[in-house]
């Protein structure tokens, strides 16, 4: 059976969907193993998330890895994700990065353990902790998978619970800048045929409209004065709107950073106007500014659980580079 230091590596499940004619039937799940509880393995599947009692799990391995990114190609995204969501106050543990933004967000308020954090492991993890208690606040820690797995093991043997995965993914630029059919994109993503005209243009502002930042703020609950800053902290940064007769419709942020990542988040489209394809124009045109600005590929981070946007995302291109888990530190 399957032990917590196999989370993020590939495994294979079979599981008991029933009996027929006094026989046994299986079926047989491929995919990351992203989380191991006493009563769940939930793994990501090509076609998905999956959640399998553990009551109904016949027998499970792992097995050899798929073709994936690797461990310096891991670093150098999170390095990029970690300066397009930029935290006002941080700190260093070694290669680790520390970040505070007063709560807001996950992202801006979690350890990054990548690299070397110049101390034993179990000393590093003591350390996070007093970091994030010195400024009032729960200590948090992003592991990308299976990166991080040896931070996740010590992590499970502290007590500590996770968030939900999120799935971190990419695309090649030129595949947003040259749109599908819209036959090719999954019926989640398409818009219906009765809204097949074009989207109203796309604009891409320096800084965010007070009515963007309103969308935001309802998103993220609220929008402190860190929270500003993490929007706008980056040096190259554009903010989408997509505007009908004066009323903004869909927003999203933009970020060049590590040299050739075009980071899309804070995606929304209000809920009067959805399933117009909205959202994959301020995508395209996001994508667009960032070719010019020398990226060659964008990613985001989705929750493997918000299936509407993960089918939207694969719609355009989107595939999965890795997954991350945010750790949080049992109460006091």
């Amino acid at each position: 059976m399957l032990r917590q230091q196999d989370v993020g590596h590939r495994i294979v499940v079979r599981r008991i969907v029933g009996i027929r004619e006094g026989r046994t039937l299986f079926s047989d799940a491929l995919g990351e193993l992203v989380e191991l509880s006493e009563t769940h393995i939930t793994l990501s599947t090509d076609a998905g998330p999956l959640r399998v009692p553990v009551a109904e799990v016949h027998r499970a391995k792992r097995v050899p890895p798929a073709r994936r990114p690797t461990a310096a190609a891991v670093v150098a995204l999170e390095l990029a994700a970690d300066e397009a969501w930029p935290a006002p106050v941080r700190g260093r543990l070694g290669d680790w990065r520390l970040r505070w933004a007063d709560g807001w967000t996950g992202r801006a308020n979690s350890a990054l353990p990548v690299g070397d954090p110049d101390r034993p492991l179990p000393a590093a993890l003591d350390a996070v902790q007093r970091w994030y208690a010195e400024r009032g606040g729960p200590a948090l820690v992003n592991t990308p998978l299976p990166l991080a797995a040896p931070v996740g093991a010590e992590l499970d043997a502290r007590g500590w619970t996770s968030r939900p995965p999120v799935l971190v993914q990419t695309v090649p630029l030129r595949t947003l800048t040259t749109p599908p059919a819209a036959a090719a994109l999954p019926a989640a993503a398409s818009p219906p045929a009765a809204a097949s005209a074009d989207p109203p243009p796309v604009t891409l502002a320096d800084g965010p409209a007070d009515d963007w930042l309103a969308i935001a703020a309802g998103r993220k609950g609220g929008l402190p004065d860190a929270a500003r800053q993490v929007l706008t902290g980056t040096p190259r940064v554009r903010f989408a709107e997509l505007r009908e007769d004066g009323r903004l419709l869909a927003v999203g942020r933009g970020t060049v950073t590590g040299g050739r990542w075009l980071g899309v988040s804070l995606l929304e489209t209000v809920p009067q106007a959805r399933r117009r394809g909205l959202a994959a124009a301020v995508v395209r045109a996001l994508a667009g500014w960032g070719a010019a600005e020398g990226a060659t590929h964008a990613f985001l981070q989705v929750e493997q659980s918000n299936t509407g946007a993960v089918a939207l995302y694969r719609g355009l291109g989107f595939t999965t580079h890795h997954t991350y888990l945010t750790r949080v530190a049992p109460a006091a």
